[in-house]
């Protein structure tokens, strides 16, 4: 079974998360959605709020799974039998962060990262990005989901 776990903060969920994630699909036999915690990180939507994002988004999707997790993705991953790690590449900088990183967990477990390029469209789009137009009341609306809008 090929499995891949897709960790994230999704503070909120967006349309680059989704991109990334329903382009994976058919490349995997289950994508657990895992939610990274991290107790001094200041979140802008609760983690039961980012839970019924991933949720509600993918709740006829048999392929997907959603999680929360502490410390290490990798140890994460050989939790679950997991092989892979599934990343989102929107621009040269994040290639260069998740490489380092990729290589690293590579060393450490064995654990291979697997990276999608954004779609057309989509590489402008982070969470990062959103809160920020949220926190100034701009229009988000084209960069989630759904279920983000209706928060």
């Amino acid at each position: 079974m090929k499995k891949a776990v897709f960790p994230g903060s999704f503070d909120p969920l967006t349309l680059g998360h989704t991109d990334i994630i329903d382009r994976a699909l058919p490349l995997f036999d289950e994508i657990i959605l895992a939610i990274g915690t991290n107790s001094s990180k200041k979140y802008m939507f609760s983690l039961q709020e980012r839970l019924h994002f991933l949720k509600e988004t993918y709740k006829n999707e048999s392929k997907i799974k959603v999680d929360t997790y502490s410390g290490l993705t990798i140890d994460y991953c050989k939790s679950q039998d997991a092989a892979f790690i599934l990343r989102g590449l929107r621009n040269a900088q994040d290639l260069e962060f998740e490489k380092s990183i990729g290589q690293t967990n590579y060393k450490m477990s064995g654990i291979d990262s697997d990276f999608l390029l954004s779609s057309s469209g989509k590489a402008h789009i982070s969470s990062t990005v959103v809160r920020d137009v949220m926190q100034h009341n701009g229009n988000y609306e084209f960069m989630v989901p759904d279920v983000v809008k209706k928060k």
